[in-house]
């Protein structure tokens, strides 16, 4: 019996650029439906033109009043709203709050609106806000969402960057593998990036250049041999997980089990992929779940349209034997989330599962290797029993994450 037994999704929230909401994100990716342009949100721009998804608008949660929420930031308004659909969903109210625990997958979140606190109070900074104080920390969203929704089993972040989201997951999953909750809550949180990360990011090659701007929905472009780097998309995901058998009507909206996962290092400050570190969280998380790489029916890859880390990826799924399997991009219709990116990648994989469709790689019209399943031009019908998906992150963070509606 694989230690993870017995562990499950039980509710999913979700928030993209492409729709709030698991119906409306949903009915986007099937139908490779996208919002990216110019990104014009206040606090990103420089003198600088970038491609991006940005959300178009916010229906915000109930747990908070107008006044309240004057003092939240983009990221925790995001954050109540996300973490509220999973958490009705999934009937939170019926828990023990003592017996649920919250994992916020990110770090240096806020980092928009700490930049334009820094431009407005430049030349009258003892006007700054007091909640600043508490706002550059990122407990600041533990204690936003454990005030709001009564969580008093435990809260921490996790860092590991571009993985934040997929190892919020693991962390939650094993808090409640270990008994320690009886429900936990994973966050993929909204990274909210000002032209300073942006300018960052672009200076070391790894988004797409501002070029890319004069044809934003053209720009985003994964496994294809024109890619030229990520496109950012704001997006904030949350996860219910919780033990087998703690209510009697679980099945109700159980999604899938956490069959197995990995968290392997490269032993690696820099931002190059490592073959050696993506294989072996491939292995790790296969052998955990019990399976074998003939069992997984469909990959969700990180797939971030980086020159180096596309052609890494794809030379670790054949290497694991993963290219019988469906393959497609989520990021080519959403944007790179960063830190939410493998909690939003993971409920795309669970609704895709549920559906029994796979969505669209969209801009995907010269494969870097035609050898693997890739899905394409349109949606298509499958039955998927166990999925793989897969996050890696800056500082040599390789995570995988198996989900399965059944045994092999």
């Amino acid at each position: 019996m694989r230690d993870s037994a017995g562990i499950a999704v039980t509710g999913l929230g979700v928030t993209t650029a492409i729709g709030q909401g698991k119906a409306a994100f949903a009915q986007a990716l099937f139908a490779g439906a996208h919002r990216f342009a110019v990104m014009d949100r206040p606090g990103r721009q420089l003198g600088t033109r970038f491609a991006g998804a940005e959300i178009a608008a916010l229906e915000a949660g109930t747990r908070l009043g107008t006044r309240e929420l004057r003092t939240v930031s983009l990221t925790g308004q995001v954050a109540l709203a996300t973490l509220e659909e999973a958490w009705t969903e999934a009937r939170l109210d019926e828990f023990d709050p003592d017996r649920i625990g919250l994992v916020v997958g990110g770090s240096n979140l806020q980092q928009r609106e700490l930049a334009l606190a820094h431009d407005r109070h430049r030349a009258k900074p003892r006007f700054l806000r007091p909640s600043y104080g508490m706002s550059f920390l990122d407990t600041d969203l533990c204690g936003l969402c454990t005030s709001a929704f009564g969580i008093r089993g435990f809260a921490h972040t996790v860092g590991g960057a571009s993985a934040s989201g997929q190892l919020a997951i693991i962390e939650a999953a094993e808090a409640v593998a270990s008994g320690r909750v009886d429900v936990c809550v994973a966050l993929g949180a909204l990274m909210d990036l000002s032209y300073w990360e942006l300018l960052g990011l672009h200076s070391m090659g790894a988004m797409a250049p501002e070029e890319c701007a004069d044809a934003p929905a053209l720009a985003c472009r994964p496994f294809d041999r024109q890619r030229a780097g990520f496109v950012f998309g704001e997006a904030c995901g949350a996860l219910v997980i919780e033990r087998l058998g703690a209510r009697p009507d679980q099945e109700r909206t159980r999604y899938a089990d956490l069959s197995g996962w990995s968290v392997r290092l490269d032993g690696n400050r820099n931002p190059n992929p490592s073959l050696h570190g993506e294989t072996a969280a491939i292995r790790q998380a296969l052998d955990r779940a019990g399976l074998t790489a003939g069992d997984i029916d469909y990959v969700n890859p990180h797939g971030t349209a980086s020159p180096v880390g596309d052609e890494t990826e794809v030379a670790a799924l054949r290497a694991c034997g993963l290219t019988h399997a469906a393959i497609n991009a989520t990021k080519s219709i959403t944007g790179h989330g960063l830190t939410a990116a493998g909690a939003v990648e993971a409920i795309a994989a669970l609704l895709q599962m549920k559906h029994g469709r796979l969505h669209p790689t969209r801009n995907l019209t010269d494969p870097i290797d035609t050898s693997l399943r890739w899905v394409r031009d349109e949606a298509v019908e499958a039955e998927v029993r166990h999925c793989l998906s897969l996050s890696m992150g800056f500082g040599g963070i390789n995570t995988a994450l198996c989900m399965s509606t059944g045994d092999s």
